[in-house]
């Protein structure tokens, strides 16, 4: 994952593909000792537990990339796409440390909001009424669309983890972040059930 320094940008919104490697190079050799950038130009270890849980967060919208490319209906595809751009401001925050929330928020980036996980409780309550009550364990792999859903689902309970870690270490005021990944990890889930039932 390219540290936030190396993309030369500090923004939470994905910039048009052209604009990533306009004359600046993605290999800046400024991690080559074990160190990478947050935002604002403040380094930690790559071992540090903010860099497990925004890095985690990044796994989790490449594999909901995944289960977006393999969907085959529509308003899932849509659903998913929505959540990677949430993820994204999710990132952004993981990525500052508490005392840079001030200049977050003065940048014009939001922090994770309950709105956003109402938004996924909403969703949830419309899947569970179109899903077969629960039979126990699901076996992933029914079909390829539910199988990368579960893949997703999975990496969300870890970055899930990660972000928990992060919090109870007082380095993450913001527990918001926490139960929007655990309503995420219930979507996605039910996504799949959906998906099975397309058979």
């Amino acid at each position: 994952m390219p540290s936030w320094e190396a993309l030369g940008i500090f923004r939470l919104s994905p910039p048009k593909p052209e604009l990533y490697f306009c004359g600046v190079s993605i290999v800046s050799r400024s991690g080559d000792k074990g160190t990478t950038a947050l935002m604002y130009k403040r380094r930690v270890s790559k071992t540090h537990p903010r860099i497990e849980a925004y890095g985690a967060v990044d796994e989790l919208n490449a594999a909901i990339g995944l289960a977006r490319a393999t969907a085959e209906e529509a308003p899932i595809r849509d659903h998913l796409l929505a959540i990677q751009k949430e993820l994204i401001t999710l990132m952004g925050e993981l990525a500052i440390i508490p005392e840079d929330m001030p200049r977050f928020i003065q940048d014009g980036y939001t922090p994770a909001a309950p709105e956003m996980t109402a938004r996924l409780e909403k969703l949830v309550n419309e899947f569970e009424v179109q899903s077969p009550a629960s039979q126990g364990w699901a076996t992933p792999g029914v079909n390829l669309a539910a199988a990368a859903l579960e893949v997703a689902r999975t990496v969300c309970r870890r970055a899930e983890r990660r972000v928990c870690a992060l919090h109870e270490t007082g380095q993450l005021p913001n527990g918001e972040v926490i139960v929007y990944l655990n309503r995420l990890s219930d979507l996605l889930w039910l996504f799949a059930r959906q998906a099975e039932n397309k058979l």
